[in-house]
């Protein structure tokens, strides 16, 4: 069960990783159907074949799917009390520092860097998020991610 902090208990929580996701897996199908949903078909992702005979050897994830699955791992988290509901703010800093080949697993690593109100019943998270790639050194992206998180204002 997901666990549960309170806005308190959160902004103790600044400097300090929250924790670290499970293992997903990057299959051919999900790269295909990212292909098809973001109209970005690049053999170096979609043609097993020709992807073969470049430096990365088999076809690799779209960074931007790599990112996208962010949303998911971020649910691993813990929840903030009282919270309604949350979104994408952008991001600080972002790199795709290596490539995921298909077959390759993938979680996410959460530390909290800042949590600041923005008004009443907002509330903005800073996130420095490492996606590992699973038996390496190197992770597939690093990013700052900013989150607005809302919230209820008791009259």
């Amino acid at each position: 069960m997901r666990k549960t902090v309170t806005r308190a208990e959160l902004g103790e929580m600044v400097g300090q990783e929250m924790g670290v996701s499970s293992w997903f897996e990057i299959t051919q199908d999900q790269i295909d159907k990212f292909a098809d949903c973001t109209h970005d078909h690049q053999y170096i992702h979609t043609d097993p074949e020709k992807a073969a005979q470049t430096p990365f050897g088999t076809t690799i994830a779209h960074g931007f799917l790599t990112l996208s699955l962010l949303s998911a791992m971020v649910y691993e988290m813990p929840a903030i009390e009282g919270i309604t509901m949350g979104v994408n703010y952008g991001m600080n800093r972002m790199r795709f520092v290596s490539p995921v080949k298909v077959g390759s697993r993938v979680r996410g690593r959460f530390v909290l860097l800042a949590v600041d109100d923005i008004r009443p019943g907002e509330l903005q998270t800073t996130v420095q998020v490492t996606v590992e790639i699973e038996g390496q050194e190197k992770p597939a992206l690093v990013a700052e991610w900013l989150g607005r998180r809302y919230y209820e204002v008791a009259a």
